[in-house]
């Protein structure tokens, strides 16, 4: 069966999606590890074609003309919130020229919302973790056969939607092929925080055992945690690669002259002896590399171990420094645990990002957040990241603001978290937390010590161009 993936560009007037972390519009380019995780499964079995029209920076009008040659028998799309206007449209456009060939849709905004891509009874939905149920539909889509027992897939029949059971979670991680990275080769990835090239992302493992309400994911992880909280009405377990497997793909990066690596994890440091194990694998070859991980996360023995690795940056979501807004949001963390853990890792030399979100709780008032901000500057980390908290649908947070009449319009639409805000509390509304998070990212960004910092840290003239686009695009967006 000839099966191909297509990224399409935006078609909704708007910066594209990015596709792996799900929340945000894209800045600079990511491997989509988690689609290229199932389109090494189909390969194995099938003809697989990818076509990414926003890493190819092509217009709509080369999708159609792709589209209007192509010959292939199915059609795959990887799907979360913000892209859902596109791939709709997407889809729309793959009619006019395959009227009654399939399309398959997966991630996590076709897991939430089941419904909103079956224009016709060509399109099936993969809900959840997708390796096992695309590879078995795909299977019994080749051989003509029914596919109305397979789990994991919602569709239509006689204008009806189908919701079939939800499938187990995948037992065993070591049982599925490395990703098809050899379909994103031809283009550059790089990532600010790291100098070598050329640079990917690494997986080894799906989900985090913490509970914070307004919590999104990584995609995949975000498509699983959905699926399984409808059935369960709590947080998947979570999985783990293990460690032989992970240094077996770190040996097969470093053959192929991969030099960085960035582990994109939830929580990448969970014991001392699996993060030893892999970094292990890490400073074998070299590899230029970071993480990220939850604050409580870092002792004396992982920092030791992290800085004899060489980590370029361990990634923290901080959120805020406030500790009624840590304990209303669930965090688990208190503002001391963030110093010790910062702290602990500048002992080791090892640099810190750290990821602020505005707004997770009623309790955010400007003076939480300028205090947040001043104690950013006082701690002169790496990097830091400023978002605004959406309530997405499939959170906790999403039930309560929905319950209290905090979500502007009364209920989610897909919003950039990079620059708008559609929540609006009784003391401090969505425009004045957009005005706060445009003050936050001038005020650190464009200080003198920050430029002076981390313009050294660039490989290259053209990583330091990346830097500057990516930074524009989330000043001035």
């Amino acid at each position: 069966m000839r099966i191909t993936f297509i990224t399409p560009p935006a078609l909704d007037g708007e910066l594209p999606a990015e596709r792996t972390a799900g929340c945000t519009r894209l800045v600079y380019n990511m491997p989509n590890i988690y689609e290229l995780i199932v389109v090494a499964v189909l390969e194995r079995s099938h003809d697989v074609r990818r076509k990414d029209f926003v890493l190819e920076n092509e217009t709509p009008k080369a999708m159609e003309q792709f589209l209007a040659n192509d010959d292939s028998d199915c059609y795959m799309l990887w799907c979360v919130n913000l892209s859902l206007a596109t791939d709709i449209e997407a889809i729309n456009i793959i009619r006019r020229y395959h009227p009654s060939k399939r399309i398959i849709a997966m991630g996590p905004g076709v897991t939430y919302y089941t419904d909103k891509l079956l224009v016709d009874e060509h399109v099936i939905v993969v809900r959840g973790e997708p390796e096992l149920t695309v590879d078995e539909l795909v299977g019994k889509l080749a051989r003509e056969e029914d596919f109305s027992e397979t789990r994991g897939l919602t569709y239509l029949r006689d204008g009806k939607a189908w919701h079939n059971p939800s499938r187990e979670l995948l037992k065993d991680l070591d049982t599925l092929p490395f990703p098809a990275r050899h379909f994103i080769e031809q283009f550059t990835f790089t990532n600010p925080k790291l100098k070598k090239h050329p640079y990917t992302t690494v997986l080894t493992s799906r989900n985090c055992p913490f509970k914070c309400i307004y919590c999104v994911p990584s995609s995949l992880t975000f498509a699983r945690e959905i699926e399984y909280k409808r059935d369960f009405n709590r947080k998947p377990p979570v999985s783990c690669r293990s460690v032989g497997n992970v240094v077996a793909e770190l040996d097969m990066l470093a053959a192929k002259g991969y030099r960085a690596i960035a582990f994109i994890d939830d929580n990448f440091i969970t014991t001392a002896a699996r993060l030893r194990g892999i970094c292990e694998g890490v400073k074998k070859h070299g590899f230029s590399w970071g993480c990220q991980a939850r604050v409580d996360a870092i002792n004396e023995e992982k920092a030791q171990i992290l800085a004899d690795a060489k980590c370029e940056f361990v990634d923290f979501g901080v959120e805020s420094f406030d500790d009624g807004i840590l304990k209303y949001v669930k965090k688990g963390i208190t503002r001391e645990d963030i110093y010790r853990s910062i702290n602990l890792l500048k002992k080791y030399g090892v640099p810190v990002k750290l990821n602020i979100l505005i707004g997770t709780s009623p309790l955010e008032t400007k003076e939480t957040v300028k205090d947040t901000l001043r104690r950013t500057k006082e701690l002169k980390v790496s990097q830091v990241m400023f978002n605004i908290v959406a309530p997405f649908p499939g959170t906790e947070f999403y039930d309560i603001a929905r319950e209290n009449g905090w979500i502007v319009g009364g209920d989610y639409t897909p919003t950039d978290v990079q620059h708008h805000s559609i929540l609006n509390y009784p003391d401090l509304s969505s425009s004045e937390m957009e005005k706060m998070l445009f003050r936050n990212n001038i005020r650190f960004y464009l200080r003198p010590s920050f430029i002076l910092q981390n313009i050294g840290r660039f490989g290259s003239f053209e990583d330091f161009k990346i830097a500057l686009k990516a930074v524009k695009r989330k000043l001035f967006h």
